[in-house]
């Protein structure tokens, strides 16, 4: 069931550690087939270098249980489900704790938007969500991790602000599949790393002017980009 993308989601998960993003366990990358609302995810707790693509469990997109698969789904499941459910639009959710992204996750700080390199991935300063309530936690802490995010989204676009931060916690990403997720994460930890050097040397270093977080995001997406070769169905 689902082969190429359970091969697509294995491939995204070796390359979320290939990039640096994670160490041990700590990471895991989804797909979603819409068609039959279906979700390939990671296996709870295996090591990237030990998983094949039969490894990877399929799971309903309604309420999370496991369709086909030998081994548990990753126990952030439910944070990808929520995400999927509130974003039609998307196919692909990473979670790492990525070293710099995490930092600004534990701080309970949004990524400042500083320079064109931020701009041209991100529109925008990279939010963070609120920190999940005792009550939130203990009722369904993983469910409620993809809520707190999709709140946060309420007045932004997930399809130009393609990540969050989960305060105390770390960095989730999203895009069109599961490899375009882990490229996010890739530019997600790349910024944060930016952005702390940023202000280490100019604490009071302003935003990126917003004429220039324009030109730079949408020369690359939306409907007049130009950055880039034309597909061939252009």
């Amino acid at each position: 069931m689902l082969e190429e993308l359970k091969e697509a989601v294995w491939r995204a998960n070796l390359d979320l550690a290939k990039q640096g993003l994670v160490i041990l366990t700590w990471g895991n990358v989804s797909g979603i087939e819409r068609r039959r609302d279906l979700v390939v995810i990671k296996p709870s707790g295996v090591g990237y270098d030990a998983m094949r693509p039969a490894d990877m469990v399929v799971v309903a997109l309604d309420g999370g249980a496991v369709v086909e698969g030998k081994l548990r789904p990753s126990s952030d499941t439910p944070s990808h489900l929520a995400l999927y459910r509130a974003w039609p639009a998307i196919g692909g959710v990473t979670h790492s704790h990525s070293a710099h992204a995490t930092m600004f996750a534990q701080a309970c700080k949004p990524i400042p938007c500083l320079g064109t390199t931020h701009a041209d991935q991100f529109y925008g300063e990279v939010p963070v969500a609120r920190p999940l309530t005792r009550e939130e936690v203990e009722e369904d802490y993983e469910g409620n991790t993809g809520r707190v995010i999709v709140e946060r989204f309420a007045d932004l676009d997930p399809k130009v602000i393609p990540g969050a931060l989960v305060a105390n916690h770390g960095p989730f990403t999203w895009g069109r599949d599961a490899a375009d997720a882990v490229a996010n994460a890739v530019a997600l930890e790349a910024i944060a790393k930016m952005a702390l050097g940023t202000l280490l040397i100019a604490p009071l270093t302003p935003p990126l002017a917003e004429h220039i977080l324009d030109k730079h995001h949408l020369r690359k997406h939306g409907p007049a980009a130009y950055y880039g070769q034309k597909t061939k169905n252009e």
